[in-house]
């Protein structure tokens, strides 16, 4: 009879999943050394069987080759596989086939080639490999102009990674634009391109705060001073969400618009990653799920 005891053990020292840990240990009959040996046997197939895993830790990176430049995320289960050796080194080779093969999105990253390997298998051998489910995603393609210059900032380990493209030359301000925007997370590059269904959103829920503000007023304001309360909060909505409105982390007495204007900069695009951000992270419970 094999113990959930057992089941548990075995887990924890392979991180495969609780039936292929099951089947192991009554194939073995209980041994746990020939259970690990048995599932390492089949790395392939325990590869195959986590695609239920959610792999929501990992690394967001960067591959820049002259005026093309890659952004990407790897993901794995735990942030301990993440400083994995091995992980680091499969992050560096899935940059370098992105490269190669210009993939601009997802599904061409994972046909992309380095060396006759797919990144599709590098990824099915690594998980075999490592352990873990391992998947890549929200890869990018960014490419620039000989006048143009590249800014990269990958902080925490590549926790968050911002990566832009400034008209000039100066790495060092393309740089700091970048660490501007790890730290800030703007939502929008300017008012220009701010989504007008967000900013109609976001107006009429600050014009209800307002009114209802108003009407729990011991002394209510006149409509029209009513809509220039409203205007003034969306302003500052606004400074807070465009990256050229927001106040320059390293200078706030100037915006980053008026810093990089005054070293002859000019922003064309940015992005910013963080790990994990959109996965639904499973919280598990092992009893529950023996039971």
């Amino acid at each position: 009879m094999i113990s959930a005891q057992q089941v548990k053990e075995l887990r924890e020292i392979t991180g495969a999943g609780m039936m292929d840990c099951k089947k192991a240990l009554v194939e073995s009959n209980g041994d746990m050394e020939q259970a690990v040996v048995w599932l390492r046997e089949r790395g392939i197939a325990k590869a195959a069987k986590k695609e239920g895993r959610i792999a929501a830790e990992g690394v967001c990176s960067f591959a820049v080759e002259g005026n093309v430049a890659a952004v990407y995320e790897l993901n794995s289960e735990t942030d301990f596989v993440a400083k994995n050796p091995l992980f680091v080194e499969l992050c560096e080779n899935v940059g370098k086939a992105i490269l190669n093969s210009k993939a601009s999105n997802d599904e061409e990253a994972a046909n992309a080639e380095l060396n006759g390997v797919k990144v599709s298998e590098m990824l099915v051998n690594a998980t075999a490999t490592i352990g873990e489910k391992i998947t890549l995603r929200r890869v990018s393609l960014y490419t620039k102009a000989d006048n143009q210059v590249f800014g990269a900032y990958s902080h925490m380990q590549g926790k968050i990674v911002a990566f832009a493209i400034l008209d000039g030359s100066n790495e060092e301000v393309a740089k700091d634009v970048c660490m501007h925007v790890a730290a800030m997370n703007p939502k929008y590059l300017s008012r220009e391109v701010v989504d007008q269904a967000y900013l109609a959103s976001e107006t009429d829920i600050i014009r209800q705060e307002a009114l209802n503000e108003n009407r729990q007023s011991a002394t209510p304001k006149p409509e029209a001073i009513i809509e220039k309360m409203v205007e003034g909060r969306v302003n500052k909505m606004l400074k807070e969400i465009c990256l050229l409105d927001q106040p320059f982390v390293k200078n706030p007495d100037e915006t980053v618009a008026q810093y990089v204007k005054n070293h002859g900069c000019n922003i064309q695009s940015y992005v910013r990653l963080g790990v994990g951000e959109g996965i639904e992270k499973r919280q598990d419970n092992f009893a529950e799920e023996v039971m």
